[in-house]
């Protein structure tokens, strides 16, 4: 027994003499930023840590989490620094093109990295940058360390080349990747597949990959839909516990016992609004005239009685963050039982709901507001184009009796959205134009049809209910004081305002006084711009300057609404921040503390919020590349025809035309007549002898030239004027 103890006693006091890793750490950083050179060579960084036999392991862990952290990296060999010492930035590598790349430091500053001083980096991954000399003025920089990888995934098509197939990446360079370790024999021209990358080397082009998903030919927007799909790690089926549980739910339907502790608004004339062919219905409408004015209802599913908190439901939710719509698919947030089954407010059937009621003055103020669970019965399905015809008055006879039951409501609706519509023209709110486009496909999957998407008067109606609902759950977390997931818009940074206000009288326009941008500001810019040739231009222009909206914990207002308080709070059905103040308003009706609420929900807001934002880049990161494919699937059909456009956008490699159909092309500089020309950002093209200008806005007439499906790119060309 003694012998034991004594072993036992000897192995605790050598652990007590190991130095612990983040000792370590901090003797690392603090002896390498004394030392009177920037490089020190690692076996004397060994001897002033006094690392011993026991201790090296220690010592090596600490050095490695440093260079994962970006503070420290190894230089010429067995040499180590300090980044900071020697002007390097950790940062992430964000895209890359065929010759070049964009990474971004932690501090957001964007860096362009020529091809050649890439290292192999992918997008995703951890990198250290240096600065080089730039030749635009703006940040130019090189990888001189990846310090840690990010997905290995990656899509292309297959290339053959004497008789053995190659990996074409989509990003990176567009050498041929070699394909190791599987038979190839299944492989064919022209493949569009997913591949992972096996081995790295110094240049993209030493990369090798193994191939691990075949989608189909790469000229067909739906194979490259899926392989962008892939790329993005989106999820297209949903695991079976998670279906088990809908179907359990589904099943189960909705029962008497639900209504206990709702209000029964079943006998109010209650409808929906949305597009034809939509499926997941989660928000309807009420209106009645009253004594102050109008009572506004806004009847959202009550989607989190059903999706309870840590299910495997809501896990899988908050892993997708949002429903993903793209050609004439989508990929749900919930599976079918819930997102167009017993969560949709589908017309007669009993629906449970979480109701915002807001008392509306006779000039558009909220009065009031409360928020109370229901149960309510939709009256008829409404569709935009139907609703559009009744107020356009023409409506044919079929669609009046299907809107018999709620034609005065409609009247009221038209009535209420008049007023909201003005009060925001009062309070100088920017209207932004942006172009959404409409994809027609046929039978077989093939876009046959592009157009841009209009609205009329009742997708506006729905907009400006969605809003004051919106804004009321806001008002009432931040006077309550709970936590809660914000959707925020802040205001734009310094320098783009700086470089807007240097922009505007290039278009002949006069930029208004102020010492901080408000919102007037921009829609006086806007209105300013109106009847001129340059409307798009300055549109496009305002926009650009604009932050991005986002989710987050702190109410910080939303900028280009104009509003104090702002939430996403009514499609709780298609985006999990929805659901999750859902949630917490369900709580607060229920009688629950403030701080218990910030007990319960302080930490997960904070994750939602930031969850939430990231699922949300990533869906319209996808939304939008897989449009370019189909896009570019439609004008294949479309090649050596002229068309009359707008230049939408200009860079230093040429500018790109919208045509009227949303189809967007580039003109790139080598097309254009030969000569020098002057990039002035972001306005024009100038060629420099002649003083041919191509300038944002300009009505232009070009050919399509090419339309590549797999990249997702349409090329246009002058039209020969001659």
């Amino acid at each position: 027994m003694a012998g034991k103890s004594r072993k036992k006693n000897s192995s605790a006091a050598s652990r007590k003499n190991t130095v612990s890793t983040e000792s370590y750490k901090n003797k690392i950083v603090t002896f390498l930023n004394k030392y009177e050179k920037k490089l020190m060579p690692l076996h004397e960084l060994e001897v002033k840590c006094r690392t011993k036999k026991n201790g090296r392991e220690n010592f090596a862990a600490a050095f490695d989490q440093l260079r994962t952290e970006g503070i420290v990296t190894m230089r010429k060999g067995m040499k180590a620094a300090l980044c900071s010492r020697i002007n390097c930035w950790p940062g992430t590598v964000t895209r890359l093109s065929r010759t070049f790349g964009f990474a971004k430091t932690d501090e957001g500053v964007e860096y362009f990295i020529p091809g050649k001083c890439m290292l192999g980096a992918m997008p995703g991954d951890r990198v250290l940058i240096s600065d080089i000399v730039s030749r635009s003025g703006e940040p130019e920089g090189e990888i001189i360390d990846i310090i840690q990888e990010g997905s290995s995934s990656l899509a292309g098509r297959i290339e053959f080349t004497d008789g053995e197939p190659y990996l074409v990446p989509d990003i990176a360079s567009k050498n041929h990747l070699i394909i190791v370790g599987q038979d190839c024999s299944g492989l064919r021209e022209g493949d569009k597949v997913l591949a992972e990358i096996v081995s790295r080397g110094h240049r993209h082009a030493e990369h090798k990959v193994k191939i691990t998903m075949i989608f189909g030919s790469s000229d067909t927007a739906s194979a490259c839909a899926s392989s962008i799909l892939a790329v993005h790690g989106a999820e297209t089926e949903f695991p079976d516990e998670v279906l088990r549980e809908a179907r359990k739910i589904s099943e189960g339907g909705v029962q008497e016992y639900c209504f206990n502790n709702r209000e029964d608004l079943r006998c109010k004339n209650i409808f929906t609004i949305d597009g034809a062919e939509s499926k997941d219905l989660d928000d309807a409408i009420s209106v009645e005239k009253t004594d102050k004015g109008y009572l506004l209802g806004v009847h959202i599913a009550d989607v989190s009685h059903y999706v309870k908190g840590n299910s495997a439901l809501d896990k899988e939710a908050m892993k997708r963050g949002t429903s993903i719509y793209y050609a004439d698919k989508v990929i749900p947030m919930l599976p079918k039982e819930l997102s167009n089954g017993i969560c949709s407010l589908n017309p007669n059937e009993n629906r449970l709901a979480l109701s915002a009621f807001m008392d509306i003055s006779p000039e558009g103020e909220m009065l009031s507001y409360r928020f109370c669970k229901s149960v309510i019965s939709s009256r008829v399905k409404g569709v935009y184009s139907e609703i559009n015809s009744i107020l356009d008055g023409c409506a044919s006879a079929e669609i009046m009796d299907k809107y018999s039951c709620v034609k005065d409501e409609i009247r009221l609706i038209n009535e209420l959205a008049d007023i909201l519509i003005e009060k925001k023209s009062r309070r100088h709110v920017p209207e932004l134009n942006t172009v959404e486009s409409r994809l027609i496909i046929d039978e077989n999957g093939i876009c046959t049809g592009v157009s841009p998407r209009k609205s009329g008067k009742a997708e506006r109606i729905i907009e400006e209910f969605m809003l004051k609902a919106n804004e009321a759950a806001a008002k009432l977390a931040r006077e309550k004081q709970v936590p809660f997931v914000y959707r925020v818009h802040e205001a734009p940074p310094a320098e783009k305002v700086e470089r807007l206000k240097e922009l505007l009288p290039k278009f002949g326009l006069s930029c208004p006084q102020f010492t901080d941008f408000k919102p007037a500001h921009a829609a006086e810019i806007l209105e300013s711009s109106k009847d001129t040739p340059y409307s798009e231009a300055v549109n496009l222009m305002v926009l650009r300057s604009m932050a991005k909206a986002k989710y987050s914990d702190v109410p910080l207002g939303h900028f280009g609404l104009d509003l104090k308080d702002y939430a996403h709070f009514t499609s709780p059905i298609r985006r999990y921040p929805d659901l999750s103040i859902h949630r917490i308003i369900t709580d607060i009706l229920a009688g629950y503390g403030d701080q218990w609420l910030c007990k319960r929900y302080s930490g997960f807001v904070s994750s939602s919020a930031e969850k939430s934002s990231n699922a949300e880049l990533r869906a319209v990161s996808i939304e939008r590349e897989c449009e370019d494919c189909y896009k570019a699937e439609y004008m294949k059909s479309h090649i050596g025809e002229v068309f009359e456009g707008r230049i939408s956008s200009v860079t230093e490699f040429g500018f790109y035309v919208m045509l009227p159909d949303s189809v967007e092309g580039l003109v790139h500089i080598r097309s254009l007549p030969e000569g020098e020309y002057d990039y002035s950002e972001p306005l024009s093209l100038t060629e420099k002898f002649s003083g041919v200008s191509y300038t944002l806005g300009d009505t232009i007439r070009v050919i399509c030239s090419s339309a590549d499906v797999s990249e997702g790119k349409i090329d246009f060309v002058l039209e020969d004027e001659e």
